[in-house]
């Protein structure tokens, strides 16, 4: 069973990026990566992964014009609470921080994303980290 993490962000750019950051552990198989445009999109994607292998849900927070990641997020967490969801936001000030570790996120990433630190975050729920 592959290992998913799913990449939620209105942004088309976002799914390059993050391949491009991933390219060698998604060549490897090390895990997949999936890619939604917007919250009802997640949410599809979300009902049909096998129960094992979700294993992240990063999304942004503002993803206009439908369900922000703010509305998206209590869902995710409904529907897979043994998932974690970390958001990610340009505007990382402290509401909406509290918003969304109030609805159940693991953490919250400011854009630009350090991507040592989100690989960090990886490795250690794939248990890879020292």
């Amino acid at each position: 069973m592959s290992v998913l993490i799913l990449v939620v962000d209105d942004e088309p750019d976002i799914e390059p990026l993050f391949r491009q950051q991933f390219r060698r552990d998604l060549r490897a198989g090390r895990f997949v990566m999936e890619f939604a445009l917007s919250g009802e999109a997640a949410l599809q994607l979300i009902e049909r992964a096998e129960v094992a292998s979700l294993i992240l849900i990063l999304s942004d927070i503002n993803m206009p014009p439908g369900m922000s990641g703010l509305e998206l997020l209590p869902r995710a967490k409904a529907a897979r609470p043994d998932v974690p969801v970390i958001m990610i936001t340009a505007y990382g000030d402290a509401e909406t921080k509290r918003k969304a570790l109030e609805n159940g996120a693991e953490a919250l990433l400011d854009k630009p994303i350090d991507f040592l630190v989100l690989r960090g975050v990886i490795e250690a729920k794939l248990g890879w980290a020292a």
